[in-house]
């Protein structure tokens, strides 16, 4: 075969060849920034967006019940365990001490009564998610959690990290 007998070039098959390139990388795109939005928004590796996503969640559903006062569903989430009272020996934060740290009538924290919450900042490092919560509006001192992403519990963090107001 030489240069002379070579086939014409088919501008059609071109077209269509473009066109499907295209649409394949605009629906990827689009599937990895909607994974990204809802995620948070986080400045993160894309692997870590789902635990993003759970742990602010859990921190999120968790003050809200500290807000409504409603510390027995709000214990089940910072455990991961809805069944808590079934077996309310299994965990070294206890249920009474709980109660002491988040409840309205002996609140032990320096926030006072939770009013209300903003989630500020959240970073994974090792196995968890550091999650910055600006908690009354107060701007002097933010409350810091840590989810784990295998057990999906929460926990107090020992960093604190600089929230931008």
């Amino acid at each position: 075969m030489t240069l002379l007998d070579a086939p014409s070039f088919d501008t059609a098959e071109d077209r269509r060849r473009r066109m499907v390139i295209f649409l394949t990388v605009t629906v990827l795109g689009a599937v990895f920034g909607g994974f990204w939005l809802a995620s948070g928004a986080p400045f993160d590796w894309p692997w870590t967006w789902s635990s993003h996503r759970a742990g602010t969640i859990a921190v999120d559903r968790f003050l809200r019940d500290v807000e409504k006062n409603d510390l027995k569903d709000a214990y089940a989430v910072w455990n991961h365990d809805p069944d808590w009272q079934q077996h309310p020996g299994r965990y070294a934060y206890t249920f009474d001490r709980f109660q002491r740290d988040w409840g309205p009538n002996g609140q032990e924290n320096d926030y006072g009564v939770i009013r209300t919450h903003v989630l500020k900042m959240a970073h994974v490092y090792g196995n968890v998610l550091a999650v910055g919560v600006q908690i009354n509006g107060r701007r002097d001192k933010g409350l810091y959690l840590d989810f784990d992403r295998r057990a999906h519990t929460l926990n107090f963090s020992v960093d604190e990290y600089y929230m931008a107001p």
